[in-house]
């Protein structure tokens, strides 16, 4: 058999230096969970998993907290999607499949084949450079063509996907353009933060910041896999009948003072949202949390993450520690495409070829050059880009102002309109304020900064 093209120690490190979006190519050429199609893992799973369905004509986001739920067999999903125009008994036969999606998520595979070991060892990513690594920290996610996860980041580390059927389309977005993607933590999930947006449906009224999102997308292909950098926005969607894919999320620290962020989020939101009101009747706990932490609990972490931040050396407050705990790539400036300007190390190249391919810029950017809310340039991008690029630059409070001008606007929208006025401001309105994510690191820094005051 061929030699694959890169070594592990080459894979691990190319995933070490890599800022941006990459697929790798040829390198599960002999991966064992290549036959892990729909109809293969129908054999090996008899018992239920849950899945997820949701309308294929949805514009706005939906998420978790507001999908339906069934309880189904892989064979009985099989069954629903073959039986297009056919009357359908069991889980399923509510939902016809033309109309709707559905996706069993992330299932975590030591749970699913945890009487079938053998089968851990037919993902490999230790050829990725992880030894030890296999199935057994992967999740498999199985659905229809339409099923999609809405815009998300993940706060705690990178992925490593790999296609085994059917295709995913990918639309990704760079850390720098988060402000432009209207961040939620509701529903809230520790590890995740959303887009209020429907990036492939936007709302440029609504949410005319996105304009100046500037999208990467690519549609996987089987045997391929996908890395994707820590803190990149990302919105999946299934392109063929049925999809199958496998997920390895790699763990990374975060520096202390984004830990610190993350336990005053928590805390501020588990603080409003679990207080009884009139206005607090949704359902903002995603499925997949285990449950809502008390405010003691949260106020703890918060204290030790504030403690652990202050403990660490002043010289040793650069970033995150690298996957093999060596100092990472130093983070510079990105360009208007989400590029680093300059190079991630003086004396390593990512190699970028035939087995390596970039996940690049769309060509049909969202801009500022006009007014006009449908205006795509094709031929003067740079003008479009550096434009972007300036007011990335001069945001903070101006940007943070903007925003919270918008903000009122949603506030007094009819659908909110009280006696008069109009305006009513509820818990999710004050919410959005309070857990901004400038908000919520002007706070941490103010709070880290007082501290040191204190124990000076």
């Amino acid at each position: 058999m061929a030699s694959k093209p890169f070594t592990p120690e080459e894979a691990r490190r190319i995933v070490q230096f890599l800022q941006t979006p990459a697929v790798f190519l040829n390198m599960t050429t002999d991966w064992p969970a290549l036959h892990w199609t729909v109809e293969h893992l129908s054999a090996c799973l008899t018992e239920r998993l849950r899945f997820r369905i949701g309308k294929t004509e949805m514009i706005a986001p939906l998420f978790e907290t507001e999908c339906s739920y069934i309880e189904a067999t892989i064979k009985e999903f099989l069954s629903w999607t073959a039986n297009e125009d056919k009357s359908l008994v069991g889980p399923f036969s509510d939902y016809h499949c033309k109309e709707f999606w559905a996706y069993a998520d992330y299932k975590y595979i030591a749970q699913l084949f945890q009487d079938k070991p053998a089968m851990f060892q037919d993902v490999v990513w230790s050829d990725f450079g992880f030894p030890g690594r296999d199935g057994r920290d992967s999740t498999l996610w199985i659905g229809t063509q339409g099923a999609n996860t809405p815009c998300h980041l993940d706060s705690y580390g990178c992925n490593l996907v790999f296609q085994i059927q059917g295709r995913k389309r990918w639309h990704l977005f760079p850390p720098d353009d988060t402000h432009c993607l209207y961040p939620t933590r509701i529903p809230y999930e520790e590890s995740s933060v959303f887009s209020r947006v429907s990036v492939v449906h936007p709302d440029l009224k609504k949410f005319p910041a996105f304009r100046r999102a500037r999208v990467h997308t690519v549609t996987l292909q089987p045997g391929q896999v996908l890395f994707v950098p820590r803190h990149w926005w990302h919105y999946v969607e299934s392109v063929d009948p049925v999809t199958v894919s496998v997920n390895s999320w790699i763990e990374m620290d975060m520096d202390d003072e984004a830990r610190v962020g993350e336990a005053l989020t928590k805390t501020i939101v588990c603080a409003l949202k679990s207080t009884p009101s009139l206005d607090n009747n949704d359902h903002w706990l995603n499925p997949t949390e285990d449950g809502v932490s008390s405010h003691d609990e949260n106020m703890q972490y918060l204290n030790l993450a504030v403690k652990a931040c202050m403990d660490k050396s002043r010289d040793d407050t650069d970033g995150m520690t690298s996957l093999a705990d060596q100092p990472r790539a130093e983070v510079g400036k990105r360009d208007s495409s989400g590029l680093l300007k300059t190079p991630a190390s003086p004396t390593f190249r990512v190699p970028f070829g035939p087995h390596l391919i970039p996940v690049n810029l769309a060509h049909k950017p969202n801009c500022t050059c006009s007014k006009d809310t449908s205006c795509y340039r094709y031929n003067d991008l740079s003008r479009c880009q550096s434009t972007a690029q300036d007011e990335d630059e001069s945001r903070s409070v101006n940007e943070l102002q903007r925003w919270g001008q918008h903000a009122h606007q949603e506030a007094e929208s009819p659908r909110t309109s009280g006696e008069g006025s109009g305006l009513h401001i509820s818990t999710n309105d004050m919410l959005q304020f309070l857990i901004h994510p400038d908000v919520i690191t002007l706070v941490t820094r103010l709070m880290m900064s007082r501290q040191r005051e204190l124990h000076s």
